[in-house]
């Protein structure tokens, strides 16, 4: 099926902001197994870098709905509501970069591109293009504008339960956290299913991280969920030490680049002990407490925010924030991952770091205990899926 059906020619470098023709949704006519409602692929070749996307919404004839999605499905901008005849001007920072590595000196160990895995070829993730994916039955773009532009980088480093999934209905919390955040800062989202901190190393996932970051950006740091599985021993890292020891690894790499790091313990399974989760993890999240309060590294204990959010919802529902069905007890669906997503921001807005400057305005406290009712929560589904979970499961 051919899924760009909106392609702008190559822009030359250096890259000068440039300005596009209005589009409104329309029907996807390809088949993908799963029925999206309305929606347009949108895409410019353009340089690795972060990128301004300033659009203005509405329609002269109808009120519009739209909600855009930038690469894999990452969150930009949700069910932006325009009345007739009005419009509304938005603005958004996206990440785009490739595989390639800059090839390390003659002799010298490393490689020239990171080591993607099969899944991954084919993402836009990890293509040389801007992608923007436009949904909403009533969705109107009257103009883009996308433009070059340097701001603060905040890096999502991890595992399936970070990663921008490509594929509905499996959503993670690292491609919603863009949705509240501001229009200053990039979200540049390195996660990938089924990795340690140790094959994040292996992969070259790390260097090409590290490839990228600047004095003054970002960096959170989750992983656990792999790193426990001893049948993985090529990979596996006991919470008690190896664990402890690459995450200060990974640290001191960001901190020596002038980069901040944040700590996130990982969200919870959905295994129960009567009407309380049943941790599985809880020797992991201890170990990244730890590490961040010897380190003097900021936390986000995204483990506890996650149980008081299941349990909040109770044996019963919170299924209904999980993939496949609530069929997986590891990986969430969209509201699950939004969810998620908003207990991560909710972490950075109590922090005190400069980083909660760049949160979306306004945006109100939250209480993950108190979490949305997933019987009416809704966010436009992304035409790709696949009833396959997310390897790591």
């Amino acid at each position: 099926m051919r899924l760009i059906v909106a392609a702008m020619a190559l822009l030359a470098t250096p890259v000068a902001a440039q300005r596009f023709t209005p589009m409104t949704a329309a029907p996807y006519d390809g088949t993908s197994g799963h029925e999206p409602g309305e929606r347009r692929l949108f895409s410019v070749k353009l340089p690795e870098g972060n990128y301004r996307v300033t659009v203005t919404l509405g329609d002269p004839k109808r009120a519009s709905v739209t909600t855009i999605k930038a690469e894999s499905r990452r969150l930009m901008l949700d069910a932006v509501a325009v009345p007739r005849g009005g419009s509304v001007t938005r603005s958004f920072v996206v990440n785009v970069r490739t595989p390639a590595l800059a090839p390390p000196p003659l002799n010298a160990p490393g490689g020239t591109a990171v080591r993607l895995k099969d899944r991954e070829q084919g993402s836009f993730t990890w293509d040389d293009r801007l992608t923007l994916e436009i949904l909403g039955k009533t969705a109107a773009v009257r103009s883009m504008e996308i433009a070059p532009v340097e701001v603060p980088t905040l890096y999502l480093l991890g595992d399936s339960t970070v990663t921008d999934q490509r594929f509905e209905p499996a959503a993670s919390w690292g491609q919603m956290l863009t949705a509240f955040v501001g229009p200053d800062i990039a979200v540049a989202n390195h996660a990938e299913s089924g990795e340690t901190l140790k094959s994040f190393v292996t992969e070259l996932r790390l260097d090409k991280a590290l490839s990228r970051v600047k004095p003054g950006d970002w960096a959170m740091i989750q992983f656990g969920h792999n790193d426990q599985k001893a049948q993985w021993p090529q990979t596996h890292a006991p919470a008690a030490t190896t664990y402890r020891d690459w995450l200060r690894t990974f640290v001191a790499e960001f901190r020596r680049r002038g980069a901040t790091p944040i700590l996130v313990t990982s969200p919870e399974r959905r295994n129960w002990t009567g009407d309380r989760i049943k941790p599985t993890l809880s020797d992991y999240a201890e170990a990244v407490r730890a590490v961040a309060a010897s380190e003097k590294v900021p936390l986000i204990d995204l483990n506890a925010a996650s149980i008081a959010f299941y349990e909040a919802l109770g044996p019963a529902r919170a299924p209904l924030a999980f993939n496949d069905g609530g069929k997986d007890a590891t990986h969430h669906d969209n509201y699950g991952a939004w969810v998620l997503a908003r207990a991560v921001a909710e972490g950075v807005r109590t922090s005190g770091l400069p980083l909660a400057a760049m949160l979306a305005p306004r945006l109100p406290p939250f209480d993950p205990a108190h979490p949305p009712a997933p019987e009416t929560f809704r966010i436009a589904p992304s035409v790709a899926f696949s009833d396959q979970r997310p390897a790591g499961n």
